[in-house]
């Protein structure tokens, strides 16, 4: 066995009992909130109990962190949010405590605090991703785009490929406001490649920009070709900074035949190509998506939430998530 092997097998057995840790962790928390909900409705346990607690805790485990009275609140409403011990084995119970945490505070359904959770846990989002995606209410914007997935797909492959179809895209991490050319909002998300394709969503490997494609003597140019990993299939994008026209339709299917036809391999799924415009009207779009063989879909983006001077006078998130981090600090001690 090579040294290297070695290494592997030391860092597989560190991240399996990283793990073990955590779910013992959030199996403890949801358990100590689950009887002080208990207490609460038997002895009416107030704020002042809670502080007792959790000096008596800290007292007679000094060594152990995480037992503060906001600390302790957090548990109680763990327990509430998540009812059944079940919950361990649940996505919710495969988190670190700092986004369970996070979801609490956040989120005030349970579902979408289960949506954020299971999708922190099956695509490994760190805790700032997640607070990003929580931010720009991607559970709000998944699959929401006019399409024609169902007729162009079957009926297996259309709900997957339904769930790359975001409207809008939330480009605000571009640092862009007012007006902007198609060339440059490309080059834009060329420049920050690693946030264009997590916005895209899990699964997107970047291909080209400005992919060329001949047809006999004629050039074509795509703006944007993505390929999704899980699903097997490429995804052409083209990008217009104004609104819709049923024309741009014909094109992107002209685009997803070309790709069809000239980079598809046997064992690919079918091409699907989305339009990211400025505006749309979505009776317009579903007409003219309504006679296309392609699977398409039309969406929007957006990326100046605040006015320029605003955005500018922010600080930046590492800031924050440092400034936040330091608080949740100080405040378990």
């Amino acid at each position: 066995m090579t040294l290297q092997a070695l290494k592997d097998l030391v860092r597989g057995a560190r991240v399996k009992a990283q793990r073990t840790v955590n779910t013992q962790l959030i199996e403890l928390y949801w358990q100590l909130g689950h009887e002080i909900l208990v207490q609460r409705e038997r002895q009416g346990w107030g704020t002042g109990v809670m502080k007792r607690l959790a000096d008596d805790l800290r007292a007679e485990f000094p060594h152990m962190t995480g037992l503060s009275r906001s600390n302790l609140q957090y548990m109680r409403a763990f327990a509430a949010a998540w009812e059944e011990d079940a919950s361990v084995q649940q996505a919710v119970g495969q988190l670190p405590w700092g986004h369970v945490v996070t979801l609490l505070d956040k989120l005030d359904d349970q579902v979408s605090r289960d949506w954020y959770a299971s999708a922190a846990v099956e695509y490994g989002w760190s805790r700032n991703v997640r607070a990003n995606m929580i931010m720009n209410k991607s559970i709000e914007r998944t699959g929401t785009a006019p399409l024609n997935f169902t007729r162009s797909l079957p009926a297996a492959e259309s709900e997957l490929a339904q769930q790359t179809a975001n409207d809008p895209y939330a480009f605000e991490f571009l640092g862009l406001s007012g007006e902007v050319a198609e060339r440059d909002l490309e080059q834009a998300l060329m420049d920050r490649i690693v946030d264009t394709l997590r916005e895209l969503g899990p699964g997107f490997a970047f291909v080209g920009r400005q992919v060329h494609l001949e047809v006999e003597g004629d050039d074509f140019y795509i703006d944007l070709l993505v390929f999704h990993v899980e699903q097997l299939r490429y995804f052409v994008i083209e990008l217009k900074t104004g609104k819709f026209q049923p024309e741009y339709a014909g094109k992107l299917n002209f685009y997803v035949a070309l790709v069809d036809d000239k980079l598809r391999r046997e064992t690919h799924n079918d091409t699907v190509g989305i339009l990211i415009c400025g505006s749309k009207n979505d009776h317009t779009v579903r007409y003219a998506l309504g006679r296309s063989e392609s699977p398409m879909a039309v969406s929007t983006y957006t990326y100046d939430s605040l006015p320029a001077a605003e955005l500018r006078a922010l600080p930046a998130a590492d800031e924050l998530t440092a400034a936040f981090d330091q608080i949740a600090s100080e405040s378990e001690e």
